[in-house]
């Protein structure tokens, strides 16, 4: 073990997946599994083999997948859990074999209907059966966070004299204090013979919203393994961030002089993927992955932002592979910002102007939460008709649960009309598609958002997208009943501010 390395065992296949309505497919956790490789975690905790076929051809999927992790599977201080285990992980190049018991009172006394000596005799049992079908073991005692520290001491000390390589010691209620959590570590470090032969680990739940806290105390106090999910995802109230943790090591640097093996740059990508695929949204405000996480709406911000980025962020957007910050207009905006924005639309104006535009500014933004381009060139007095470089002049769309999506755009240009016909996945898609036939300009969909802003069937439909091309970013608004026109529509304002932007 390298003593100054943070190994990072990701749970979101396991605990992650507990959540209700999160459930993966083989298929989904295969690709999940080999995000997180290429994200570079160590272990990748891949189920609970035993509980259910799915789970266990899951784990034995995963383990021909991935090479690189640790390849973990779970099981409880029983027999045939074990066994199962092994059999699911045999195609592991790096298998691991996660088992344990929990250790509180209150899990000897109500769970187990146990004793403690019983609960040390099981520890070792279950530890030294293990290691006949893996080399790599790893002990968990359930709500060590309630354990009295000189009984886990006891149990830690059987595990690893049986051969375990790792000891968890998890907060499974979330109840611990950091430092609390920091002290029962170095509790174990000192007290426990041998502890120098195996990883402590931490595992920490967010029932008091302090999961990362006691985890960041763990590795203050010795732990160089720290058991985490991508966005937080896990039972009840969740598991300790991956993301956060990494990047509180990365920010931190000079304090912690630790290495971990997580790239940064993926992390945005990754959590973005389990977010879509467990079909959990990550809540706006979340550190690090939130949309908000790099978004400024108050005048003061965006004035310092714009003047340094370190006025107010301490992580730089691109370290998790953001691409840049993002300003938000609102009533609480300052003129710094208005500028900004309206300099990325091609509008250059003096003070005086700028002065004036304040003002109309102001009185929209007090009537909605948030201004977007639209609102801005409707205040400067400029007809999106006439500034757009490419004008929608047909469309028309064949799709059905028996036809692949066809769709033929008709695009007025200053070149004349120009047709194209293609097809897609949906019918957005194929038109997408044809659009991008009658582009001269290479450019990536990276965002697509519908949103409905009247109610009944016939809803007017406000889209927004956004376009990458050669490293920018450029924005596109639309409204309409048809919800296809206006995504066409949507498309093609963004890429007329390319061509906009080009010719300035």
């Amino acid at each position: 073990m390298d003593n100054n390395r943070v190994y990072f065992f990701d749970t979101t296949l396991r605990d992650g997946e507990q959540v209700p309505g999160c459930q993966l497919n083989t298929i989904e956790k295969i690709e999940v599994a080999r995000a997180l490789e290429a994200l570079g975690v160590d272990v990748i905790e891949t189920g609970f083999p035993v509980s259910s076929p799915g789970d266990f051809r899951s784990v034995q999927e995963i383990s021909k997948a991935v090479s690189e992790p640790v390849v973990c599977a779970l099981t409880r201080a029983v027999k045939k859990d074990i066994e199962v285990a092994a059999d699911a992980l045999r195609h592991a190049r790096r298998p691991r074999i996660h088992t344990g018991i929990g250790t509180s009172f209150f899990h000897i006394e109500y769970k187990l209907n146990s004793t403690r000596e019983k609960i040390i005799e099981r520890t070792r049992e279950a530890v030294h059966y293990a290691k006949k079908f893996v080399e790599d073991v790893e002990f968990y005692a359930e709500d060590a966070g309630r354990t009295d520290n000189e009984y886990l001491a006891r149990v830690v000390e059987e595990a690893i004299t049986a051969g375990a390589t790792v000891v968890n010691i998890p907060d499974t209620t979330g109840y611990c204090l950091p430092e609390e959590y920091g002290a029962k570590i170095r509790y174990l470090r000192e007290n426990v013979k041998g502890i120098h032969r195996a990883v402590i680990s931490t595992h920490c739940h967010n029932d008091l919203g302090m999961a990362t806290a006691n985890t960041v105390a763990g590795i203050i106090n010795g732990a160089r393994q720290v058991e985490v999910t991508v966005n937080g995802i896990g039972e009840r109230a969740g598991n300790t961030s991956l993301e956060e943790v990494a990047m509180i090591l990365k920010s931190r640097s000079k304090d912690f002089s630790l290495f971990c093996g997580i790239r940064s740059k993926k992390i945005f990508s990754t959590s973005r993927l389990v977010s879509s695929l467990m079909n959990m949204p990550v809540q706006p405000n979340k550190a690090v992955v939130g949309r908000n996480a790099f978004a400024h709406s108050s005048g003061i911000h965006q004035d310092g932002v714009l003047k340094n980025r370190l006025n107010y962020e301490i992580i730089d957007p691109k370290d998790v592979g953001v691409r840049q910050s993002s300003i938000i207009l609102t009533a609480r905006s300052g003129r710094a910002a208005l500028k900004h924005r309206l300099e990325t639309l091609g509008y250059r104006l003096e003070k005086n102007e700028l002065d004036s535009m304040y003002v109309k500014f102001l009185e929209l933004a007090d009537r909605k939460k948030e201004l977007k381009d639209d609102d801005l060139e409707a205040i400067a007095g400029t007809s999106r008709k006439k500034a757009r470089g490419f004008e929608l002049a047909g469309l028309q769309v064949l799709c059905g649960n028996s036809v692949q999506p066809t769709a033929t755009v008709t695009v007025n240009t200053e070149n004349g009309k120009i047709t194209e016909t293609a097809s897609g996945n949906g019918p957005i898609d194929a038109a997408f598609s044809a659009v991008k036939k009658i582009l001269s300009r290479k450019v990536q969909l990276e965002e697509f958002l519908v949103q409905a802003i009247t109610r009944g069937s016939d809803d007017i439909g406000k889209v927004h997208v956004q376009v990458e091309n050669r490293g920018k970013l450029y924005y596109g608004f639309s409204a309409s009943t048809d919800i296809i026109t206006a995504s066409v529509e949507a498309f093609l304002d963004a890429v007329s501010k390319i061509e906009r932007s080009v010719k300035q």
